[in-house]
C-alpha cells in the first residue's frame, strides 16, 4: 500500500485552527438573587465602582473639596491657638490688638511681624500656626522677595503673583471658590431644567409648542454680550455672575427633560395611574420623573465642569470678581501676562487642568454605569 503524502496545512487553515481556538467572550452571568435584591440605587453605585479610573476620581475630587472648605485650619495668616501670659486667645475667631500680645501700635495684630512672633515663642506662650502661614490676601511686608512676582522659595512654596500674594493660599481658596461656584449654578439649572422639561413633556400640546418657541427666542440672546453688560453696569460678583448664568444654563437639560416625558407619558403605568385617579402633580413627580432621571445624572458632572470653566474665563477676560478675591481664572491672566513667572502659569493652569479632569472621568462613569447596554454586559459585583 502506498503512503499517502500528508501536506502541511496552508496559511488560511493555521489561522482558522487559531481563531477557532481563541478564548470565547466572556458572558454576563445571569444575575444572583442577591443582585436582583438590590436597590436601582446600590446597583447604579455598584456598577460605578467597576469604573476604577472614575470611582478613585471621585474620591480624589471629595478629598480636595473637603480639604479646601477646611483652608482656614491650613493656610492662614493668623493662629489657629495662641497661649499668652496665662491667657487663651482663638485669633481665627476674634481679631485681637497688638498691644494684647505687648505691642505699641492701636492696630489689629499682624501675626506675620517678626516682633509678635517673637513675644509668642517666649517661654511659656505658645502659638499654633496653620501648614501654611498665608491667607488668599495675605501681603507679607517683611518677607525678603525684593520684587514681585517672586520665585518659589521656603517662605512661599509655589512663589508669589503679582501683587504679592501666596498662590499656594490662592489656589487652595480659589478652588473651593470655583467648585462651590459650580454645585450651586448646577444645582440652580438643574432645578430650572428639570421643571421646565417636566411640564412641558407632561401637558405637550399647545403648552410645549408655546414654551419651546420662548426657549428657542431666550436661547438666541448673546450670554456673552449680556455678561459684558451687566459687568459694566454693577461690580462683578459671584452672586451677579450665577445669576446670569443660570438664566441660560437650564435649557440644555431641559430639552433631554422633556424628551423622556414625551416618552414616558405614553406608557402603561402613567395610564394605569391616570385611571386612578392620580392628580397631575402626583404623576409627574411621583412616577414619570424617577424614571426619566437618566439624562439629568448624567448631565451633572458635565454641567459642573462647565460651570467651572465659565467662571475661569470669565476672570480671565476681567469680567467675573476681582482682586483680592480668588480666582484660577486670575492665575492664568497673570501667567499670561508674565510668562517669565512660569509658576504663576504652570500652578492656574495644572489646578484647572486636574479639576476638569476629575470632574471629565466622573461623568465618563456616571454615564456608563446608567448606560442599560453596558449594564446587562457588566453586571455588579457585591462588595
Amino acid at each position: 500500500m502506498t503512503a499517502q503524502t500528508i501536506s502541511p496545512p496552508s496559511f488560511w487553515q493555521r489561522l482558522s485552527q487559531r481563531l477557532g481556538r481563541r478564548t470565547p467572550r466572556v458572558q454576563a452571568e445571569p444575575l444572583t438573587q442577591t443582585d436582583a435584591a438590590l436597590t436601582p440605587g446600590r446597583r447604579l453605585w455598584l456598577r460605578f465602582k467597576q469604573n476604577r479610573l472614575g470611582y478613585w476620581s471621585l474620591i480624589l475630587f471629595t478629598s480636595l473639596y473637603l480639604v479646601s472648605l477646611a483652608g482656614e485650619l491650613i493656610s492662614n495668616d493668623k493662629p489657629l491657638l495662641v497661649y499668652f501670659q496665662h491667657e487663651w486667645f482663638f485669633p481665627l475667631l476674634h481679631d485681637y490688638p497688638e498691644a494684647v500680645f505687648g505691642g505699641q501700635l492701636p492696630i489689629y495684630a499682624d501675626y506675620n511681624d517678626p516682633f509678635i512672633r517673637e513675644q509668642l515663642a517666649k517661654p511659656g506662650n505658645f502659638a499654633l500656626y496653620a501648614p501654611n502661614p498665608y491667607y488668599y490676601d495675605t501681603l507679607n511686608y517683611f518677607s525678603n522677595a525684593v520684587h514681585y512676582p517672586g520665585p518659589p522659595t521656603q517662605e512661599n512654596l509655589l512663589g508669589t503673583d503679582i501683587a504679592g500674594y501666596d498662590i499656594v493660599a490662592r489656589l487652595l481658596y480659589g478652588f473651593r471658590v470655583s467648585v462651590t461656584f459650580g454645585l450651586a449654578l448646577t444645582v440652580i439649572g438643574t432645578v430650572l431644567g428639570v421643571l421646565i422639561g417636566a411640564l412641558q413633556g407632561y401637558f405637550a400640546g399647545k403648552i410645549d409648542l408655546v414654551a419651546q418657541r420662548l426657549i428657542e427666542v431666550w436661547g438666541s440672546l448673546p450670554e456673552l454680550y449680556l455678561l459684558i453688560i451687566f459687568a459694566s453696569l454693577f461690580e462683578p460678583s459671584l452672586i451677579l455672575l450665577a445669576v446670569l448664568l443660570s438664566l441660560f444654563g437650564w435649557i440644555y437639560l431641559s430639552d433631554y427633560v422633556r424628551a423622556e416625558f414625551l416618552r414616558n407619558r405614553q406608557l402603561e403605568y402613567v395610564k394605569a395611574a391616570r385611571a386612578m385617579g392620580l392628580s397631575h402633580g402626583q404623576i409627574i413627580w411621583r412616577h414619570i420623573l424617577p424614571n426619566s432621571l437618566t439624562p439629568v445624572i448624567t448631565f451633572l458632572p458635565f454641567r459642573m465642569s462647565a460651570a467651572i470653566m465659565a467662571l475661569a474665563s470669565l476672570d480671565f477676560l476681567g469680567l467675573g470678581v476681582q482682586a483680592p478675591a480668588p480666582s484660577l481664572g486670575q492665575l492664568l491672566l497673570q501667567g499670561k501676562e508674565n510668562l517669565d513667572a512660569w509658576w504663576i502659569a504652570v500652578s492656574g493652569f495644572g489646578a484647572l487642568m486636574l479639576t476638569l479632569l476629575l470632574l471629565t472621568f466622573m461623568g465618563e462613569a456616571l454615564r456608563n454605569a446608567m448606560d442599560a447596554h453596558i449594564a446587562d454586559r457588566l453586571p455588579p459585583e457585591n462588595v
